[in-house]
């Protein structure tokens, strides 16, 4: 609780997952994927409860593991056509509309900290938000990218006003980057998304906590990460 207000943690792992299978259960230093987002969202001051939504009994056993609320997926709630927020809601009708605020912590982001969601709880309340959705600065402007044609022509690919110009002196922008998405359970429920029509803010992270793991080379880069102390010795 902060400030009065209640928070519900759901975290939503499939079973299945077809660029990096079983990604939500494979080891990430000595631990599972999805261990590294439960131990964030325990460590958290302000969520009153947590819970781990799947399909997977073996994930839902995990979950047991690190002493979080379980809650088995139906089948059809887990289709590669699934969508994540029919994921929360399912848990939400489950738990119950007792919370003032739902918080997605998905598994693919090992590097968010308890930290960082007190932080954009905090920042929700001093804004007096409806809901904050975390965010990074993009790796490269998206001035420099484009469609391409079936001949591959590069004419016109980039704006007369963009070429010759420095990334530093391009206008900055920022990505979703999957880590934190807090919205107000009424509002989430009506408008069926966490991005509401208004009242929503932006919680910025640094780029390095905001690693999310989609395939194997965002697993081992990850990887490198957390052991680079360990890395640095060695070098």
């Amino acid at each position: 609780m902060y400030r009065g207000k209640t928070f519900l943690a759901v975290i939503p792992a499939r079973g299945g997952s077809k660029r990096l299978p079983n990604k939500n259960i494979l080891h990430l230093s000595e631990k599972p994927l999805i261990a590294w987002t439960i131990e964030a969202a325990l460590g958290s001051s302000y969520i009153d409860r947590s819970v781990v939504t799947s399909d997977s009994d073996e994930i839902l056993k995990i979950g047991e593991k690190y002493n979080v609320g379980i809650i088995k997926r139906p089948k059809e709630l887990a289709l590669d056509t699934s969508t994540t927020i029919d994921a929360i809601k399912h848990a939400i009708e489950i738990i119950g509309n007792e919370y003032d605020f739902t918080v997605l912590l998905q598994p693919t982001s090992p590097l968010r900290t308890s930290k960082h969601i007190d932080e954009a709880i905090e920042f929700l309340e001093d804004r007096k938000a409806e809901a904050v959705i975390s965010v990074c600065e993009d790796e490269h402007s998206p001035l420099w990218s484009n469609t391409l044609p079936n001949d591959l022509s590069m004419k016109n690919f980039l704006r007369k006003d963009i070429i010759n110009k420095r990334s530093q002196d391009l206008p900055k922008y920022y990505r979703l980057n999957g880590a934190i998405y807090i919205c107000r359970t009424s509002k989430l429920l009506e408008q069926n998304t966490f991005f509401l029509n208004d009242n929503i803010y932006a919680y910025v992270m640094d780029r390095k906590s905001s690693i999310d793991i989609d395939d194997k080379l965002d697993l081992l880069y990850t990887y490198v990460i957390i052991n680079e102390e360990k890395l640095s010795e060695l070098l």
